[in-house]
This record gives structure tokens, sequence and C-alpha cells, in this order.
């Protein structure tokens, strides 16, 4: 496998993509039309990392079966300190095992880990 792309189904992908871009430097892979005037965003993270953002309203239309939980998703990132000074809703840092992590969560209350890269 040369890339991975992790769906993310949220209520409003312009402010997710805004939210991803600001505090992770993401940048725009593909802004795609879906149907029903709704579209995608599809953001690089990290060289073989994309997150694509599906508005929830289109995925519980057409795709109900794939509607629930959010992955539980582990960020590890050399700009640790950084990202948890800059991010709003940073959790405490606690050491995992000898892994320095945080939470955070994104504009839809969804809760992500940033381990520390070393």
């Amino acid at each position: 496998m040369k890339k991975t792309r992790i769906m993310l189904y949220v209520t409003d992908v312009d402010q997710m993509a805004k939210f991803w871009q600001d505090y992770f430097d993401a940048k725009i892979e593909t802004i795609s039309s879906l149907p029903d005037e709704f579209k995608t965003i599809v953001l690089a993270i990290a060289p073989s990392m994309e997150l694509a953002f599906f508005p929830k309203a289109f995925i519980a239309k057409y795709s109900p079966e794939v509607m629930g939980n959010t992955p539980s998703l582990m960020f590890f990132s050399d700009r640790f300190e950084a990202l948890h000074k800059a991010l709003p809703s940073a959790g405490e840092i606690v050491d995992n095992n000898g892994t320095l992590t945080f939470n955070f969560s994104d504009p839809d209350g969804n809760y992500f880990v940033v381990a520390q890269d070393k």
C-alpha cells in the first residue's frame, strides 16, 4: 500500500477542513461534488495519509449502513508541544508506557490522540 485515506463523516465539511488546515497544516488534495449539492474535501495530513470529509447528511441519505462511531485515531507528531499549545481543546499530557500523549476534539466533538514522535 502506498497511501491511507480515512473517511470521516462530519456535520460541516468546510469547517472541519479548516480546522485540520489551521492546526495540522493539512493541504487540500481534492474537492469533489456529490449528488444533491453535497461535496467532499480530501486533505493530505502526511505524505501517505489523507482525511476525506463527507457530510453526515449525505451519508445518512446514500450510505446509512456506514454511519456510526468515529474511528479511534492516534497521530504521531514531531510538533507535539506546539500542537498541544495551539489546539484549544487539547487535554492533559499523559505518559502512556513511555510515550507522551494528549487528546483533543474536533469541531464535531470527536476525540483523537496526538503522541510525541521520538
